[in-house]
């Protein structure tokens, strides 16, 4: 008897210890599975060592199975690779605290694209998009030591057979049947590179009682004295259980709010408010401020899960209303017109999982550092990681965010539509907490393409229609209802409005000028054709002489090689920059000084569209241009090289995008003088106007009190022909208005008579570098500098007058500075 009451007693200690330790394992538990993977061709035996996130090609490489893909003609050696299946694999651990608890999902934020996935040799997710985030419930299949492995298609195999019960062909290729990023299939300034992989995280979530599935705050109004918030709560409930749920902004309690739910998905409301909030303003303007929010899911005073985001309070407003010349395309921000200031993104490697939170961080810097306050994400590439996003909420950078559908018409058939559904689901609530979206956009330039590119030409009428009926039910109905369903920014079907085909691309909405570089029209078009908003122009220049050398893998500054020839990816760019370089410029006779001059061509036909839309606020309010950055070491359109370095173009947005800009309008026998004024307040002070030769002697001046109001530009003075005729070559107009100037030349540059002297400068040391200052007895036109040492100068391609200084921080971790020089003088004659 006393040996029954002993065990008895035993077992209920037992049940007791067994009840203490479930409660105290309630907590979700998260475990990342990026450890010790494997990978191999599908048809070898041999494994190699894989890094998650990772791409074939980046595991190859890291292999030393490869040369490096950016080196010489090698993009076109590895073609092969995306044309075989491969494999990863990995063992995991899961300790016996965390097996014990009886819930257990597999997370998988990325797989690119088609794959099998099993999980202790039995299969648990087949994946058909990269875009998509993929959770799968193994809580009956998980062991302490688990099998996990990834089989990857070739993406050809499956687009093939799409191809093939499609019955039509729809442009652009391929590509088209695959939720991937397009721009790996080739672009006309990327490779080909067609990647396969696990290229975001991998994790296990387990936990018990509940867990937060999903948290998103909505703003329902704002005042300066009052923001009224809902947070909408997706909870999983594994059995019927009492929570509270808290918020905490800053530090301090919210809002707390007991609940009773049963087993199952919920959706719980809880508003709540803030006092007097502090906004959030796009860097330009004002401060922007972020809240740090908590939001804590609670079982009798213990805490279930935990989810932190950083949120603002801001309104944006998309307008785009009907008025007396078309239709107009701005935002307001707090119920303020803002100009937007910007340029194109594009994903900033080839390879994703070689793109570093650093990389995020420092181009995010110099678009702020260029006075930019808008960045397009361009809809052939990818849903940016949250840093991005994060980043450019703390910057005070506005993201307008594409769809990721570029140029081409897409399948209409329900799985593939129902696929692009869950696509959108997945990416508009992971994203919508961030306060720098201003815009959800459809498509780039599909509409355009159907409607202006030949497309149409030979099918017959149901065939158009059907195509087009496909393109509705995605652009027109899917995606906006589920932004609209989903968050509060606005949504926009497809960039631009109107291609430049039809006359309507200057009146209304958004438009891609395009005359420029394709049409191969003069940059005064950029001036003469200023629509409502311009969300894509641009000009190709040469990249810097360091990309150059690392593409042909020496120290030559080769333009002409074979190697080199192979990273320039439209077909008739080196005649096309040749043929603009002629009609504005000197065309130099060696490689160093052609690259040199691209970029500063560059540089003077974007800034050129940069002011004019600028002057023509508020008709104009928007000019992005493409594109900021590379995806590889190339020839593009980007104003910072794929290794960081700024060209020509970036210092020339930094000049044409502050906030108070002097710029100039040539007319028939004048120049107009306007002051343009972002900021939110009135500024008052003299506008003072000189004209000098080029040896600094003043040859007539006027100075002017002027008024220029809030968000506005106008014409302020203007200087009639008689001052400057005869003269256009040898003179400069020279305008201050408070800390602001410009520099204005009446003659395209190669007709300048630029007088020949010594650049002066003398060195110091400072702490994080040298600081140089710069000197001359004549005007030097576009001084270039650079080192053969790492470093980043605070002010290039810029003009120095006469009897003047010019003081440009070299920002370096060398011990010595030595520094070379160009300057535009030296090709005039």
């Amino acid at each position: 008897m006393k040996k029954l009451i002993y065990q008895s007693l035993k077992l209920l200690l037992l049940l007791l210890i067994s009840g203490c330790d479930q409660a105290t394992n309630d907590s979700l538990s998260r475990q990342n599975i990026n450890d010790n993977w494997q990978f191999k061709q599908s048809l070898d035996s041999t494994w190699y060592p894989a890094t998650i996130p990772s791409t074939v090609h980046t595991d190859l490489y890291e292999n030393k199975q490869i040369p490096y893909p950016f080196v010489g003609d090698n993009e076109s050696q590895l073609q092969w690779i995306s044309e075989n299946g491969w494999e990863y694999k990995t063992r995991f651990l899961v300790d016996e605290k965390t097996l014990q608890k009886r819930n257990h999902f597999l997370n998988f934020e990325g797989l690119d694209t088609y794959a099998s996935v099993y999980l202790n040799d039995s299969l648990i997710l087949k994946s058909n998009n990269a875009f998509r985030y993929w959770k799968v419930d193994v809580t009956a299949l998980l062991q302490s030591e688990n099998y996990l492995k990834i089989d990857f298609e070739p993406t050809t195999l499956i687009e093939e057979s799409e191809k093939e019960k499609l019955g039509y062909e729809l442009p652009e290729g391929l590509r088209i049947f695959s939720r991937k990023a397009q721009f790996q299939y080739g672009w006309d300034w990327g490779p080909i590179f067609i990647t396969s992989g696990v290229w975001r995280n991998v994790y296990l979530e387990s936990w018990n009682r509940a867990k937060l599935e999903d948290t998103y705050i909505k703003q329902i109004s704002l005042t300066d004295e009052l923001a009224q918030m809902e947070a909408e709560i997706e909870i999983n409930i594994a059995e019927e259980t009492e929570l509270v749920l808290e918020i905490l902004v800053s530090d301090r309690l919210a809002v707390t709010q007991k609940l009773l739910l049963t087993k199952g998905e919920h959706l719980v409301k809880i508003p709540f408010e803030i006092n007097n909030p502090k906004r959030w303003w796009p860097h330009n303007l004002g401060e922007p401020h972020l809240y740090d929010m908590e939001v804590r899911l609670r079982r009798n005073n213990k805490i279930l899960d935990v989810e932190k985001l950083k949120k603002s309070f801001r309104t944006i407003e998309h307008i785009a209303e009907k008025d007396e010349v078309g239709e107009s395309f701005y935002f307001k921000v707090n119920g303020e017109a803002v100009f937007m200031k910007g340029a194109n993104y594009i994903p900033q490697n080839s390879f994703q999982n070689w793109v570093e939170d650093s990389h995020y961080e420092q181009l995010l810097n110099d678009a702020v550092a260029a006075n930019m306050n808008m960045l397009r994400v361009w809809g052939g590439g990818i849903y940016e990681n949250d840093v991005f996003y994060e980043k450019c909420d703390e910057k005070g950078l506005l993201v307008w965010q594409d769809f990721m559908f570029a140029c081409a018409m897409y399948p209409g058939d329900e799985s593939f539509l129902e696929n692009v559904q869950q696509e959108a689901i997945d990416n508009v609530k992971r994203l919508r907490n961030f306060t720098s979206i201003a815009l959800w956009c459809g498509n780039n330039e599909v509409s355009e393409g159907w409607h202006r590119w030949g497309w149409q030409e030979g099918r017959s009428e149901p065939e158009k229609e059907e195509i087009w009926n496909n393109y509705l039910k995605m652009f027109d109905t899917i995606l906006p209802n589920t932004v609209n369903k989903l968050t509060e920014v606005p949504y926009w079907e497809t960039s631009p409005k109107f291609g430049r085909g039809d006359i309507r691309y200057i009146t209304e909405g958004n438009a891609h000028d395009w005359w420029v570089w394709h049409d191969g029209y003069p940059f005064e078009s950029l001036v003469k054709n200023v629509p409502r908003f311009m969300s894509e122009f641009g000009f190709q220049a040469f990249p810097s002489y360091e990309t150059i050398k690392f593409i042909n893998d020496n120290d030559s500054i080769d333009i002409n090689s074979a190697a080199f020839k192979t990273h320039q990816k439209h077909q008739i760019s080196f005649e096309r920059i040749k043929e603009y370089m002629e009609h504005d410029f000197p065309v130099p006779d060696n490689d160093e000084d052609y690259v040199y001059m691209s970029q500063l061509l560059q540089a003077y036909g974007i800034g050129k569209g940069i002011e004019a839309h600028r002057r023509a606020r508020p008709y104009n309010m928007g000019s992005l241009f493409w594109q900021l950055n590379d995806c590889w070491p190339s020839v593009s359109w980007s104003s910072i090289d794929f290794f960081g370095n700024w060209k020509a173009l970036h210092y020339q947005a930094k000049r044409s995008f502050e906030n108070i800009l002097v710029s100039f309008e040539t007319g028939e026998k004048s120049i107009g003088v306007f002051v343009v004024n972002d900021l939110l307040e009135n500024q008052t002070g003299a506008l003072k106007l000189k004209l000098l030769d080029f040896y600094g002697n003043e040859l007539w001046s006027e100075n002017t009190e002027i008024s220029v109001a809030k968000s506005s530009s106008n014409m302020y003075s203007r200087i009639p022909e008689e001052i400057y005729k005869g003269q256009e070559g040898k003179v400069v107009l020279e305008a201050y208005f408070n800390d602001t100037s410009s520099l204005f030349y009446f003659s395209k540059p190669k007709d300048l008579i630029l007088p020949q002297a010594k650049l002066n400068y003398q060195i110091t040391k400072v702490i994080d570098g040298f600081q140089i200052e710069f000197t001359s007895e004549v005007l030097q036109k576009n001084v270039f500098l650079f080192s053969n040492y790492e470093g980043f100068f605070s002010d290039n391609y810029f003009d120095l007058l006469p009897g003047k200084s010019i003081v440009v921080k070299f920002e370096t971790k060398a011990k010595t500075c030595e520094i070379q020089h160009k300057t535009f003088n030296t090709f005039i004659r």
